[in-house]
């Protein structure tokens, strides 16, 4: 299977002021990206889905009839930036825990799914410690939703989850080798979307948040950043204007986070 560089946000932005959205409904790949109609885009990924179930996954692991495999990716779109349960997932398939083990394994080898593991130290805290997954590119999991275009997205369950994974593919993606990078989540209710750790006493908590007009971050995230001793406090949202909300917390765009303070932390 060929596997392209998908497009990020920082390389489409100045294309137009639609840029943004059309890579989240669309996502990366040129094809996609650049198709001339939406139903020309929807229709490539669709086939793109379908190259991978037939041919290009299940000959890298154990057979799996394509209907099956179409299943266990359709379900992963459904439960975008949920927390992994593989004996959920084994059961609702017919197939053993070993099985999804193993395709999931292949899927984020292939670049198709990313595990975003949870900050997991010796705080007395009760720390889930079961990771994240996103299907990675936000257009594969539209299509396998049968989200054809924003009006329907933005109408959709999935539309925060979906915002949350297309942020944080393209942080993820274009930020050093040298940052780490987790969530965190208590079972007494803090959560914070992304921890970053740029160095031994530097440690960003990021909430991903999808409204424009009200991007205040919940108390769970507070308590996150407490719990973290996190030095910067960041809310990522689809505006443009950069402000802050509090002392310690900012909210900024994608592109903001990415080109002033990400870009200032490459070697």
């Amino acid at each position: 299977m060929s596997i392209w560089t998908p497009f990020a946000e920082l390389e489409v932005s100045s294309l137009s002021h639609n840029a943004t959205d059309d890579l989240w409904v669309r996502g990366g790949f040129p094809d996609s990206f650049l198709a001339a109609t939406e139903t020309a885009s929807f229709e490539w990924r669709t086939a793109f889905i379908r190259t991978c179930m037939e041919s290009d996954v299940p000959s890298l692991g154990p057979r799996l009839p394509a209907e099956t495999l179409y299943r266990f990716w359709q379900i992963l779109a459904h439960n975008q930036g949920q927390l992994l349960n593989a004996a959920q997932l084994a059961a609702g398939l017919g197939v053993s825990g070993q099985t999804v083990a193993r395709y999931l394994d292949i899927m984020v080898d292939l670049l198709l799914v990313r595990r975003l593991q949870p900050w997991v130290s010796n705080m007395q805290k009760r720390l889930v410690r079961s990771p994240k997954v996103y299907v990675r590119d936000t257009g594969l999991v539209h299509a396998l939703l049968g989200v054809r275009n924003k009006e329907e997205l933005l109408g959709h369950p999935i539309v925060g989850w979906s915002w949350e994974g297309m942020l944080i593919e393209n942080i993820l993606s274009t930020m050093s080798s040298s940052i780490g990078a987790w969530f965190y989540r208590t079972s007494a209710g803090a959560e914070v979307d992304l921890v970053l750790e740029l160095g031994v006493k530097e440690r960003w908590a990021i909430e991903i948040k999808r409204s424009i007009s009200n991007p205040v971050p919940s108390k769970g995230f507070y308590i996150g950043c407490e719990d973290l001793k996190a030095t910067r406090q960041i809310v990522l949202y689809p505006g443009t204007e950069r402000f802050r909300i509090d002392s310690k917390t900012e909210v900024m765009s994608l592109n903001q986070f990415q080109q002033q303070e990400l870009g200032q932390k490459k070697p």
